[in-house]
C-alpha cells in the first residue's frame, strides 16, 4: 500500500473496509470484470484498486502519440517553474469547477493543479472538461507519482475508440450530455422530473449539474466505486448513477417544501451528505436496476442533441449563447406569442417538459386546426406533412383533452402503399390533460420484456402474424437520425403490439402508450380509444367521443 500513498492523507481515508486477503485479478473476460467491478472486488484493497486502474487504463485504445510519464517529467518544470503549486491557475477548460480534495494531503492538492496545467499544454483541443479535476484527484490517490497520474489521465483523454466514450472535452459534448440526461430523466425518473418541473424555473439548469453531482459533490468512497465500474463499462454508467441519485433525492425529499431558487443547492447538499441515507452498494444497486436503452441508442440520442445545438449555433461556452439557449428552452411557450383553443400556456409548458430536450429548444407553431381548416383528413395531412415532430391536441365535446407527441413525419404513411402500416419511434407518447394529467409512454419502451429485436426474434420466436409485424412496416431511410429504435425493429405478437403511428385515407391510429390507443375517423369529428387493463391505467378519454377541436402543432427553430 505504501507505494501508492504519497499523496494520501490516511486520517481522511476509510480503511475499516480494507482487506489484506484480496488476490490480484488476472482475468481479462469483459463480463467477469464487469461483475467484479459492480461487486466492488478491488474496492477492498487500496493497492489492488491502484493496480486495476493501471491495468484497465493501459488497455484503453489511444491515439498513436499519447503523452506519457516521461513527457510530464520533461515539461512540468518549464510549465510550473518556481511557482507554488497551491497558487497555480487552473486551465480555462475546467470552467472554475470544484477541485475535490477527497483524501489528498497538501502535496496531493497541489499536484492536481500541476497535472491539469500539463494536460492543458498537451491537449490544446480540449475546450471544456469540468469533470477532469475530479478524475485527476481521484487517480492521484492510486498513483505512485505525479507522472504516472498524468499518463493515466492522458490515456483517458486520448481514447480513440468511437464506441467507448469516456469524458466530455468540448462544451458541445458536455451540453448535449446534459440534454441527454434530461431526456433520460424524463423517461426513467418521471416522478422526480415532475417535481423538478414544479419547483424549478429552469429544469435544464438543474440537469446541467448532473456531472457535478458525480465529479464534485459525491464523497470519495462513492465516486471511487462509480469509477471502478466506469473504467470497465464506460460512459453509460455515469447516466445510471446520476439517475439513481435523482431517484433517491426524490424519495428522501418528496413532500418537503422546496424553493425554486434552492433546488440545485438542495440536490448538491443531498449528494454531499448521501452517506446519511444511502450506502455505495445501494446506490449502485439502484443504478443497475434501471433498464436503460442500449449504449448505441443513447449514443444516437446524444448525436441528435449535438445536432440540435449546432443548428442553434451553441458550440462553445459564451454568455450570449447560453442566454439564448436558456431563453429558447424556457420561454419557448410564451404567453405573448402562444394561443391555443385547447390548452393554456401553462398546460403547453407542461407538455414541453415531456418532449425530448432537443425540441424543447423550439417554439410551438400551429400547423392545423379544425376551427380554421375544417374537418378534413386530407387537409390534416397536407398541413402536417413536412414537419417532424408534431404535437396532436384534441378536445372532446365532453371537455376531455388528450393528445400525442408524434416523432415522425406523417408522409411516412405512404411508404406502405395502400396498406395501413405503422411507423414512429420510441419517443412517441400519448397523454391526457383533462380531467387529470397523465402521460402514457410507448409500451415497448416502458415494458421492453414484451418485445424482442429482429435478431432475437429470428432465433427464438415465430414471426408475428398480425398486421403490426415488422414485415408490414417499411424500413426507414438509413440516414434517419432516430434516437430510439423505430417501429420496424420490433416484431410483436398482436396482443401486445404497440406500433405508434398509422394513417390512411380512412383513419388515423395513434397509440400503444401503456396500452392506450387513439382512433380518429376520416371526418375528424369522431374518435374512439382502446385501453388495455394490463397496465392498470385510466383510459385516455371516453371509449367513444366527438371531437370539438383538433389542433396540430409543429416545432419552429
Amino acid at each position: 500500500m505504501e507505494e501508492y500513498s504519497s499523496f494520501v492523507d490516511w486520517d481522511k481515508m476509510d480503511v475499516s473496509a480494507q482487506s489484506q486477503d484480496t488476490k490480484d485479478i488476472t482475468c481479462t473476460d469483459f463480463h467477469e470484470l464487469k461483475q467484479l467491478a459492480r461487486q466492488g472486488y478491488w474496492a477492498k484493497n487500496h493497492s489492488l484498486r491502484a493496480k486495476m486502474y493501471h491495468k484497465l487504463i493501459s488497455n484503453i485504445p489511444c491515439r498513436t502519440v499519447t503523452p506519457d510519464a516521461n513527457v510530464y517529467r520533461d515539461i512540468v518544470v518549464k510549465i510550473v517553474g518556481k511557482r507554488s503549486s497551491s497558487s497555480l491557475p487552473l486551465p480555462e477548460f475546467v470552467d472554475n469547477s470544484l477541485i475535490p480534495t477527497y483524501c489528498l494531503n497538501a502535496e496531493g492538492t497541489g499536484a492536481v493543479r500541476k497535472i491539469l496545467l500539463c494536460v492543458a499544454n498537451q491537449f490544446p483541443d480540449i475546450s471544456f472538461c469540468p469533470a477532469l479535476p475530479s478524475l485527476t484527484a481521484l487517480l492521484l490517490h492510486y498513483s505512485r507519482d505525479e507522472a504516472e497520474c498524468f499518463e493515466q489521465v492522458c490515456r483517458i483523454l486520448a481514447c480513440n475508440d468511437p464506441s467507448k466514450r469516456l469524458i466530455d472535452q468540448t462544451f458541445l459534448a458536455f451540453e448535449s450530455s446534459c440534454m441527454t440526461f434530461g431526456d433520460l430523466v424524463n423517461k426513467y425518473c418521471q416522478a422526480a422530473h415532475k417535481l423538478m418541473v414544479a419547483v424549478s424555473e429552469d429544469v435544464l439548469e438543474v440537469y446541467s449539474d448532473w456531472q457535478r453531482w458525480l465529479f464534485g459533490e459525491l464523497p470519495m468512497a462513492y465516486v471511487a466505486r462509480v469509477f471502478d465500474v466506469f473504467l470497465v463499462e464506460g460512459y453509460k454508467v455515469l447516466y445510471r448513477v446520476a439517475l439513481a441519485l435523482l431517484k433517491f433525492f426524490h424519495k428522501v425529499r418528496a413532500g418537503q417544501p422546496m424553493e425554486s431558487d434552492s433546488i440545485q443547492q438542495n440536490i448538491r447538499a443531498f449528494v454531499r451528505d448521501i452517506a446519511k441515507s444511502v450506502s455505495p452498494e445501494k446506490l449502485l444497486e439502484k443504478a443497475f436496476a434501471i433498464r436503460l436503452f442500449s449504449r448505441k441508442e443513447i449514443q444516437l440520442l446524444q448525436m441528435a442533441n449535438e445536432k440540435a445545438l449546432q443548428k442553434k449555433g451553441i458550440t462553445v461556452k459564451q454568455k450570449s449563447c447560453i442566454l439564448m439557449f436558456q431563453q429558447n428552452v424556457h420561454l419557448a411557450v410564451h404567453a405573448e406569442n402562444f394561443k391555443s383553443e385547447i390548452v393554456s400556456v401553462k398546460e403547453m409548458r407542461d407538455i414541453w417538459s415531456w418532449i425530448p430536450e432537443r425540441f424543447a429548444l423550439c417554439q410551438p407553431l400551429l400547423l392545423f386546426t379544425t376551427l380554421e381548416h375544417g374537418c378534413s383528413l386530407s387537409r390534416f395531412y397536407s398541413h402536417s406533412e413536412g414537419h417532424e415532430p408534431t404535437l396532436l391536441l384534441i378536445k372532446t365535446t365532453a371537455k376531455e383533452v388528450c393528445g400525442a407527441y408524434l416523432s415522425t413525419d406523417w408522409s411516412e404513411r405512404r411508404r406502405g402503399g395502400n396498406k395501413l402500416s405503422f411507423f414512429g419511434t420510441g419517443e412517441c407518447f400519448v397523454f391526457r390533460l383533462q380531467p387529470e394529467v397523465e402521460r402514457y409512454e410507448w409500451v415497448i419502451i416502458k415494458h421492453p420484456e414484451l418485445a424482442s429485436t429482429e435478431s432475437e426474434t429470428a432465433n427464438h420466436a415465430q414471426p408475428a402474424s398480425s398486421t403490426l409485424s415488422s414485415s408490414s412496416i417499411p424500413s426507414e431511410p438509413s440516414d434517419r437520425l432516430s434516437p430510439f429504435l423505430a417501429a420496424r425493429h420490433f416484431n410483436l405478437p398482436s396482443k401486445t403490439a404497440s406500433m405508434f403511428m398509422a394513417g390512411s385515407s380512412e383513419c388515423i391510429i395513434v397509440g400503444g402508450g401503456d396500452g392506450q390507443a387513439l382512433y380518429l375517423d376520416a371526418d375528424l369529428n369522431h374518435g374512439r380509444t382502446s385501453h388495455c387493463n394490463t397496465f392498470n391505467n385510466q383510459p385516455l378519454c371516453s371509449e367513444s367521443f366527438q371531437i370539438s377541436i383538433l389542433e396540430v402543432w409543429g416545432f419552429r427553430d
